[in-house]
C-alpha cells in the first residue's frame, strides 16, 4: 500500500510518497503562488503510483483548497486534510483560537509532543516559528522573519547597501556592510533562541531548511534535526482521524 503526502505551504509544494512506512518518492517544488496549477501537472504520475490514500498539510484559503480537493478527487481515493483542533489525539492547542495557528506548526508538535517532555520545536524556513510544549499541552509561540527575509527588507529600504548572498557563517562583528548585516541579523535570531531556551528547562527540536545552520550555533542544547517533522506530525493525524473514523 503506497500513501501520498502533501505539504502545501505558501511558497513550495511538497509531497512524499510513502510505503510500509518508507519514503519511495520526495520532492519539492516552488508554486509560484499557483499550487492547484503545479498539483495538477503531478496528479498524472500519482494515477500511476497505485497510492490508496492521501494527507493534506495544507496553508491555503478554502477557495484554493477546493481546488486542490477538486484535483485530488481525480485519484478517486479518500483524501484527508489536516485541521488545527482545541484538542486532538491528546494535544491541546494553546491558542485561544485553535484555528490561528498554523497547520504546518501544529502537525510539527503533534509529532514532538510527549507526556512528562518539555520542547522548543522551531522550524527554520520562510518564517522561523517557535513552538512550547509541556507534556501534550501546547504553550503558544513566536514568529520572526527568517534570516533571508530580514535581509531583504533591509536591501529594500535602505539606499547605498548592496546585499550579496553570502553564507550566515559566524556570530563575529562584521567588519565590512555585508558582514555586519548577516552577522547581525543571524545573531537576533539565536540570542532569540537563547532567551526562550533559558526560561526553563526543555528539550530543542529543529526542522526546516535552515535547520543544520542554526544547530551549529546552539549545540551548547544538543538539539535533535527533524527533517520530515511535518510528514511525522501529518501521518499521525491521518492515522488518528482513520481510527476515530472506524470506530
Amino acid at each position: 500500500m503506497k500513501s501520498l503526502w502533501l505539504d502545501i505551504g505558501n511558497t513550495r509544494l511538497k509531497y512524499w510518497i510513502t510505503q510500509q512506512d518508507q519514503i519511495i518518492e520526495h520532492a519539492a517544488e516552488l508554486h509560484l503562488q499557483s499550487p492547484a496549477d503545479l498539483l495538477l501537472g503531478l496528479i498524472q504520475h500519482f494515477r500511476y503510483q497505485n497510492i490508496t490514500h492521501v494527507g493534506v498539510s495544507s496553508v491555503l484559503d478554502s477557495e484554493n483548497n477546493h481546488r486542490i480537493k477538486t484535483i485530488l478527487d481525480i485519484l478517486e481515493i479518500p483524501v484527508i486534510f489536516a485541521k488545527v483542533h482545541a484538542e486532538y489525539a491528546g494535544l491541546r492547542c494553546g491558542y485561544d483560537v485553535p484555528s490561528q495557528l498554523g497547520i504546518d506548526r501544529w502537525l510539527q508538535v503533534l509529532a514532538t509532543a510527549k507526556p512528562n517532555e518539555s520542547y522548543c520545536v522551531i522550524g527554520c524556513g520562510t518564517a522561523l516559528t517557535i513552538d512550547l510544549i509541556d507534556g501534550f499541552q501546547h504553550l503558544g509561540g513566536y514568529i520572526l522573519p527568517n534570516l533571508y527575509l530580514q535581509r531583504d527588507s533591509l536591501i529594500q529600504n535602505t539606499k547605498g547597501i548592496k546585499i550579496p548572498d553570502s553564507a550566515f557563517d559566524n556570530l563575529d562583528p562584521g567588519h565590512n556592510t555585508v558582514d555586519a548585516v548577516h552577522h547581525g541579523i543571524l545573531l537576533g535570531l539565536i540570542s532569540t533562541i537563547h532567551q526562550i531556551m533559558q526560561q526553563s528547562p526543555r528539550k530543542l527540536v529543529l526542522t526546516g531548511g535552515d535547520a543544520n545552520l542554526f544547530e551549529k550555533f546552539l549545540k551548547h542544547y544538543q538539539p535533535q534535526i527533524e527533517s520530515d517533522l511535518l510528514l511525522k506530525g501529518l501521518k499521525h493525524y491521518v492515522q488518528v482521524n482513520s481510527a476515530a473514523t472506524n470506530v
